[in-house]
């Protein structure tokens, strides 16, 4: 072994030497590439071991990855850690990088992951002190080794991580087909190299327009990545309850887990919910756990975000895994204040304090296009809780008179409304100007009057609509920005809901809109807008209640806001 064991390859070592505002290295690393774990199967995984060329014990950091062993993970992972006295192995997840046996998305991930640990009960190297670490897919098999957990499991880094693969591809029903055409890019090409995947990027944003809009939508994608079956199946199988799902959330790992847990996320990274699900369920369960929530993307947090991802991480794995707390923030908390571009330190997420006693402010829709703060909110309900806001008052869409009509949108499948920013996987996501896309004919907005002083919101952001169509069949999509000054609407966050009415009476949706720490700034505007759609974020709904993946034949829809709608925004949102 000892003749395999050289410095890291050179491309690594070439993007360590452009990154600036890390830590000094404490140790030279050498590395020992293309060693064969078996998995539970007996199938080959195979796994790169970097370490501290440093006489004496040193724990252990295990990071399991669809996506390859080469850039960026070699320098990210590999040598930043091992410079920081961290032995990392670094293994390509079954039927990826070289491993054997096929690659089935969340199936074999807690077998093979449990094998890997009794490999490294073997080597002598091996101190029996052991963490895990890593981004989104990397986070979901960190999940997977924590459904039972191993005694020498002593601390877990999940960054911008998945739990639910069903939420990640569908929200309420809806398919997140940009998701989906992006994980099925990463799933199939990463893990191949650097110019195999660049090649299929780019032939996908080439086709992209032509794939997001076939008629029907079933197998498009081939033409840009190839035949995909396992993501074939996520595009055909729209019902969380339904048997191919089974076994795929790992929500129940965090339910009793003792294993000291930190998680990051930004503002707009596409699993941000999935992470404050992690960080209530690990409260609940009285796990250690610390929450960073940065002005990122998905991706942005691993580029821009990346001293502060690296430097929360490395605090965490020192504190747990080496017994030096000294690196470790003073609260639970640390989120990024979007609007005013400062950190804010909390005790706990969402935050709970006396001059936030009232749980949700309510802002109601008028017929001229007003938001209206009602001054009657107060409602003590369900906004601290981990599935957001709760009833406004008490007051229900069944009290009061009937709902009278506000105003209505006409949605066209054929010209849908097109997604901007938000949070998604690509790099159009984040924050952006939605001035154009709101004067369409298909988006209706409601603001309110300029803020005489600050108002903060922090904590999950939810709507209540009372919404009638004439097809029967819509998807609800609502957004909250902030208007600047000049006109500027940016988004803050958002969400998206399935709706079916019947005949001219209005139904009852409540679009949970995510969660979010933002700032409006004093002469700022609040801004309700609301569509039926964000293409291709989302896939297209026919209105016709056939399935978005096999319809051929569209009807357009014609929305209509009813009054008793209301826009309920989190505790802190009183002016500051």
């Amino acid at each position: 072994m000892a003749s395999r064991r050289r410095k890291p390859p050179l491309s690594s070592r070439m993007m360590r030497a452009i990154w600036r505002g890390l830590p000094d290295k404490r140790h030279e690393v050498g590395w020992e590439p293309g060693l064969v774990v078996p998995a539970a199967d007996g199938s080959p995984l195979v796994t790169d071991h970097y370490f501290p060329r440093t006489a004496g014990d040193f724990p252990t950091l295990l990071v399991r990855s669809p996506y390859g062993r080469g850039l960026p993970w070699s320098p990210m992972y590999g040598m930043l850690f091992a410079e920081q006295g961290f032995h990392v192995v670094l293994q390509s997840c079954r039927g990826t990088g070289g491993s054997g046996g096929a690659f089935d998305l969340w199936r074999n991930e807690a077998a093979d992951a449990q094998a890997t640990v009794s490999w490294l009960r073997r080597q002598p190297w091996f101190d029996g002190t052991l963490g895990t670490i890593g981004p989104s897919y990397l986070g979901y098999v960190q999940w997977a080794l924590a459904l039972d957990p191993p005694p020498e499991l002593k601390a877990m880094v999940v960054q911008v991580g998945l739990h639910d693969p069903y939420a990640l591809f569908y929200s309420d029903g809806a398919l997140r087909l940009e998701n989906a055409l992006l994980v099925g890019l990463g799933m199939t090409y990463q893990h191949q190299g650097t110019v195999p995947f660049a090649r299929a990027a780019l032939r996908l944003q080439r086709r992209l327009r032509d794939i997001v809009t076939a008629r029907p939508l079933r197998g498009a994608y081939a033409s840009a990545l190839g035949e995909v079956p396992w993501l074939d199946d996520v595009m055909t199988h729209p019902d969380a309850d339904d048997p191919h799902w089974d076994g795929a959330s790992l929500a129940r790992a965090a339910e009793h887990l003792s294993v000291p847990t930190s998680l990051i996320t930004g503002r707009y990274d596409a699993l941000v919910d999935q992470t404050f699900e992690q960080y209530a369920r690990l409260r609940q369960a009285g796990c250690d756990t610390a929450l960073l929530v940065g002005p990122w993307t998905h991706t942005s947090a691993m580029q821009q975000g990346w001293p502060e991802v690296f430097a929360e991480s490395l605090a965490w794995l020192r504190a747990h895994l080496c017994g030096e707390p000294s690196g470790l923030r003073p609260t639970r908390v640390r989120v990024h204040l979007g609007g005013e571009d400062v950190w804010r330190d909390l005790d706990d997420w969402p935050p709970l304090s006396p001059a936030t006693t009232s749980s949700t402010t309510s802002w109601v829709p008028t017929a001229d296009g007003h938001l209206d703060r009602r001054t009657d909110a107060g409602a003590t309900g369900g906004a601290g809780s981990a599935d957001g806001p709760g009833p406004v008052d008490g007051q229900g869409f069944a009290d009061g008179p009937d709902p009278a009509p506000l105003a209505s949108l006409r949605y066209d499948p054929a010209d849908p409304t097109p997604s901007i920013g938000g949070p998604l996987l690509s790099r159009t996501a984040g924050p952006r100007d939605n001035s154009v896309l709101e004067g369409r004919g298909d988006v209706l907005t409601f603001t309110g009057p300029p803020l005489a002083e600050p108002v903060d919101v922090l904590g999950p952001v939810s709507a209540r609509l009372s919404v009638s169509t004439d097809t029967g069949y819509a998807d609800v999509f609502t957004r909250l920005c902030d208007v600047d000054a000049r006109g500027r609407s940016t988004n803050v966050c958002d969400g998206l809901a399935r709706l079916e009415t019947v005949g001219q009476a209005p139904s009852e949706v409540t679009v949970r809109m995510s969660s979010t720490a933002y700032r409006f700034p004093a002469g700022h505007r609040i801004r309700w807008q609301i569509s039926a759609g964000a293409h291709p974020r989302y896939a297209r709904n026919p209105g016709t209640g056939k399935s978005p993946v096999d319809a051929v034949d569209f009807t357009p829809i014609r929305m209509t806001l009813h009054t008793g709608s209301v826009l309920m925004l989190p505790h802190g949102s009183r002016p500051a």
